[in-house]
């Protein structure tokens, strides 16, 4: 790796310490933004992971307001002039909401998504967006509107997604901080990909919306993205709480997640998973980089225990597909079968849609009462063990030309998304889920592994993040530096 150029301090320090250091003025907000918007200007060309850049005329002027604010005492929150860039499928009033597709390439959005309004409130400012796939949908960041995200490691290859722009702009020191989405891994993945940390909350944890469905969606879920597990856990006290525009939000106070992650993790049972017995293929090093990880993790007091899940992968899979078909299908069903709209859209958004034809109401009654059967053995096997860990990912970051992997270790991949199979049992059971970096391949390419707790664990989730990082620092021994040498 050639030697690199010393980064700025500013842009260096991790969220919570820049937070810290604007609030008691130590730095202004001012100071913050012409540091991280110089960084950007240098790094995003090679990465495309910023998108729909805001004027940095505009945006040094509403940095020496927040300067204003805390001049008079005013402090608005964890975000305080820290520059925020909202991923490109969630609401900003005034901005562009493109989801990376031709058809809303133009659409400038009149309201802000439920957590803008927070991360709004608590006074971050929004440089522009992070890309995303169109619709969010595979987890490869690339689209007609934008373009293709890099990964931070090699340009060549993907960042995963769909906060795949968010990942790699965390990963480039280009945001102190990140929000995500996840429906199938796209908060894991990419966090995996791009060696940060990427969270999947509980179901309801975040509330979703405004939206004009708010009973049936229960499978996509808003989350947080940082460099270490105290911004994630920070950045998710401003995210979560009870809207009643969502009505299924959990009511606990997200104050919780601003309170020290310190734990005593001594006796906790990590089962882990591995492949399923087999049933997920792997590409070759991804088992033996969390089999270490999860050594490090035992320096933290836990055990470590191979678990078998008393439940069949492909019972699973075949639950997922109808969930999938029935929230994007129908979701879209509209721009599918307008001539003008279909013939802009992916291959993949049709492929959902047409999941839907002949579809019955019982078979979607069927594939929830699976569901909630394999809610039911997630809590019995929470009675087994205190954590469940398994690989973010099935493959190492793959060539960006590549739509998506068409096989992994000789097994065929029969749809755009199944190479990602890994993390979807824990959409479907609601748990909380955080992908912890656990190290690289002999190419330099990152991965990660999911740590998983019971529903509504998320913060004995957080905690045991927070100690795995205390032994193992990935994010700060490998970061990307060649970007900035």
């Amino acid at each position: 790796m050639p030697t690199a150029a010393p980064l700025n301090e500013i842009v260096a320090l991790s969220a919570h310490a820049l937070s810290d250091a604007i609030r008691n003025r130590r730095v202004s907000c001012r100071e913050v933004m012409q540091a991280y918007l110089a960084h950007i200007d240098h790094v995003n060309p090679s990465l495309n992971a910023i998108v729909a850049r805001r004027g940095s005329e505009e945006l040094l002027r509403e940095a020496g307001e927040r300067d204003a604010q805390l001049a008079a005492g005013q402090w608005l929150g964890w975000l305080h002039g820290m520059p925020q860039a909202p991923k490109d499928l969630t609401a900003v009033r005034g901005m562009v909401t493109s989801m990376g597709s031709l058809v809303y390439k133009d659409q400038v959005t009149a309201h802000d998504s439920i957590i803008v309004e927070r991360m709004r409130a608590a006074g971050a400012i929004f440089i522009g967006r992070s890309n995303v796939p169109e619709f969010g949908l595979g987890s490869h960041t690339y689209n007609k509107v934008y373009g293709t995200t890099g990964n931070p490691y090699d340009v060549t290859k993907t960042a995963g997604g769909s906060s795949g722009g968010a990942a790699a702009a965390l990963a480039a020191r280009m945001l102190p901080v990140a929000d995500g989405s996840d429906f199938g891994g796209s908060l894991r993945n990419p966090a995996a990909f791009c060696n940060v940390y990427g969270m999947r909350p509980s179901a309801g944890r975040v509330p979703p919306g405004p939206s004009p469905e708010v009973f049936l969606k229960q499978l996509s879920y808003e989350g947080p993205m940082g460099r270490t597990p105290r911004d994630v856990a920070l950045m998710l006290s401003v995210m979560a709480g009870y809207d009643k525009r969502a009505p299924l939000s959990l009511t606990d106070d997200p104050a919780q997640f601003a309170l020290p992650l310190d734990a005593d993790l001594s006796g906790k049972r990590v089962g882990w998973l591995g492949d399923w017995g087999g049933y997920l293929p792997m590409e070759a090093g991804i088992l033996d980089l969390c089999v270490q990880a999860l050594k490090d993790l035992e320096a933290t007091g836990c055990r470590a225990v191979d678990y078998q899940v008393p439940f069949a992968g492909d019972r699973l899979w075949r639950m997922w597909l109808v969930h999938r078909h029935l929230m994007v299908g129908g979701q879209f069903q509209a721009l599918v079968e307008n001539p003008e709209t279909r013939k802009l859209v992916k291959p993949a958004l049709i492929w959902e849609v047409e999941g839907l034809d002949g579809m019955t109401a019982r078979q979607v009654y069927q594939a929830t009462e699976e569901r909630s059967a394999w809610y039911q053995t997630v809590l019995r096997m929470f009675d087994d063990v205190d954590y469940l860990a398994v690989p973010s990912a099935q493959v190492f970051p793959f060539d960006a030309a590549l739509d998506w992997p068409k096989e992994i270790a000789g097994r065929p991949m029969d749809t755009y998304h199944r190479w990602m199979e890994t993390v979807t049992p824990w959409t479907l059971a609601g748990c909380p889920v955080i992908s912890v970096p656990v190290g690289f391949n002999a190419a330099g390419l990152p991965m990660g592994m999911q740590l998983i707790g019971p529903p509504r664990g998320d913060l004995a989730v957080l905690r045991l993040a927070h100690a795995y990082e205390q032994v193992r620092d990935w994010v700060q021994d490998r970061p990307p530096q060649a970007l900035w040498a």
